[in-house]
């Protein structure tokens, strides 16, 4: 599928580096997400609500992640997400580069926007991100195969005893 056709069928991706685009403002993005599902009646009390939540308005007229630091790359993000409400979010390390403080801010978010209407994958590779939610399945991938499933558990074990194992057990 195109980028616009999985978006259409409610899938959202957020990346590890996201994407400076000169030119184009949060706001020229959230009302073409608006324009593109006219027929979402929830779009514009989500759009408030995400801004408010996540004290986005100082960014709205500003060029998508042009001159951001990490944390606050992470925080559009999030606030696209939010006012997108996909059926399915596939987070790509969307821990990666943030200090602690914005970990717990970012599992916060994603926390928030919990709901059974919203499917969510993270994918990660450190815990620490984890410890701040509440994680329903954890799954291990070695060479592009789950090679273990389980809980928050296994991502715990993960962290104090590494990949080594796991690795050589699953070699190609």
């Amino acid at each position: 599928m195109t980028v616009d056709e999985r978006a259409r069928a409610g899938l959202f991706e957020a990346f590890q580096y996201p994407t400076e685009v000169p030119g184009v403002t949060l706001n020229d993005l959230t009302e073409a997400m608006a324009a593109s599902n006219p027929s979402d009646d929830g779009y514009a009390a989500r759009e408030i609500a995400t801004t408010e939540t996540l004290s986005m308005e100082p960014f709205r007229e500003r060029f998508v992640n042009v001159g951001l630091s990490g944390g606050e790359k992470k925080r559009s993000e999030m606030y696209l997400l939010g006012v997108a409400k996909p059926k399915m979010a596939i987070l790509d390390e969307i821990d990666s580069g943030l200090d602690i403080d914005a970990v717990r801010e970012v599992a916060a978010m994603v926390e928030a926007m919990r709901s059974d209407d919203m499917g969510i994958l993270i994918i990660t590779h450190y815990s620490r991100i984890l410890r701040y939610m509440a994680v329903d399945k954890v799954h291990v991938m070695v060479n592009g195969k789950i090679v273990q499933s389980g809980g928050p558990e296994v991502a715990e074990e993960l962290e104090s005893g590494g990949y080594t194992e796991l690795q050589a057990a699953n070699a190609r």
